[in-house]
């Protein structure tokens, strides 16, 4: 998942920040700033998941999902930086991003 929310005003800043616990509490691993990714164990899953983040999606800004296989998402390039064991070591076979 790759969002962009607004944190201009005060009200921005808490729904940026209530967006962001939802992410968390619903298993989302931050893999940058606004970059979070999910597995999920088949399509089923992805549209439940889809359908939840919609749910509590804020009110303004830009939420943009991509569901990528787990070989996919393994062939990602690592130019700089270190990548979170807990992602890549799982039996699931979808990661939503």
């Amino acid at each position: 998942m790759f969002f962009d929310l607004p944190t201009i005003t005060g009200e921005n800043r808490r729904a940026y920040t209530k967006f962001r616990k939802f992410l968390l509490k619903s298993g989302f691993i931050m893999l940058q700033e606004s970059v979070y990714c999910k597995l999920a164990l088949n399509q089923t899953a992805v549209k439940a998941i889809v359908e939840n983040v919609r749910k509590n999606k804020p009110d303004e800004g830009l939420i943009q999902l991509l569901a990528v296989t787990e070989k996919q998402y393994a062939k990602m390039d690592l130019i700089i930086g270190t990548v979170k064991s807990e992602v890549l070591d799982s039996d699931e076979r979808l990661v939503i991003l």
